[in-house]
């Protein structure tokens, strides 16, 4: 973890830091996969001067082919974020309702538009509450930031890429040729294990997972309250399922906001090179073209 920021922070240290002048932006990205929207949770109490973010519509793409929850278009997300106050090179902090689904993709969407310095509050809302810390019902109106979205400063994978790794000999993030034999990859399924056997998929049109992939449920690295294990106990566990200092990493889901809590998970680990595949399990199947692996077996 040396030389790694830490993308978490506490309930009582955020507090703290909300007391001191200049204190960080606050986003609410409050959200459920099946809707409605988190906006009337906002409005119901939130952190005092948090801005509402709407996951679907500010920080993903439209869903298609590419995916249930694509990259954002650039232009379309610094408007979002400027709107919500967010400025160059000044702190932000993220927060969903516990489970730390939301904002886990709200970070990595942040990192990944060039914007280093975000964090994501351990437990959320939940945690929040629970330490009796002090909520609103104000609407704030932030004055308008100047973030400049320069997309890219996290790594990505598409498709092919997504499939090379799983492969162990395919191009790894950022290339476009052949990888190297001596990093193999490993392409990490963090759906449910009957997802990934493809016993049942509720959500997709195709059940099973990227040949080659292998699965570690999200379950097994944080806790349903969107706590994650010390970085020593990660990294045991990311070493269960193959993953070491030398081998690329990348993750995937259904649609790339679980896997971007494994991501987040990596980063704790130590992995800050770790990739996601943004378009995940649902970009994978809309190409009847692509192999579809089922059983335990990758």
């Amino acid at each position: 973890m040396s030389g790694i920021p830490n993308p978490l922070v506490e309930p009582a240290d955020l507090a703290a830091e909300l007391d001191r002048p200049d204190p960080p932006t606050l986003l609410d990205v409050r959200w459920r996969l099946a809707g409605p929207s988190g906006r009337a949770d906002h409005a119901a109490g939130h952190l005092p001067g948090a801005v509402f973010v709407d996951l679907d519509a500010d920080l993903c793409g439209p869903p298609g082919p590419a995916g249930r929850h694509p990259l954002p278009d650039p232009v379309r997300l610094q408007a979002a974020l400027r709107a919500a106050g967010v400025r160059a090179g000044h702190p932000v902090v993220v927060y969903d309702g516990g489970d730390g689904l939301a904002a886990a993709r709200a970070w990595w969407t942040l990192r990944w538009a060039g914007h280093r310095p975000v964090r994501v509050l351990s437990g959320g809302w939940s945690a929040w509450l629970a330490a009796g810390l002090p909520t609103s019902t104000d609407q704030p109106t932030p004055t308008p930031g100047d973030v400049a979205v320069r997309p890219g400063a996290l790594p990505v994978l598409d498709a092919a890429q997504a499939a090379g790794l799983a492969a162990g000999s395919g191009p790894r993030p950022g290339e476009s040729g052949g990888g190297d034999p001596e990093r193999a990859g490993v392409l990490l399924d963090v759906r449910a294990a009957a997802r990934y056997r493809g016993e049942t998929e509720p959500i997709d049109p195709v059940a099973g997972h990227v040949p080659g992939a292998v699965n570690l449920p999200l379950t097994d690295l944080v806790g349903a309250d969107g706590r994650y294990p010390d970085a020593a106990d990660l990294r045991r566990r990311f070493a269960g399922a193959g993953v070491t200092d030398a081998r690329p990493v990348g993750a995937y889901c259904g649609s790339g906001v679980t896997a971007a809590q494994a991501v987040l998970a990596l980063h704790l680990a130590g992995r800050p090179d770790a990739a996601l595949y943004v378009g995940s399990w649902s970009n994978w199947v809309a190409d009847p073209a692509r192999p579809v692996a089922t059983g335990d077996g990758t």
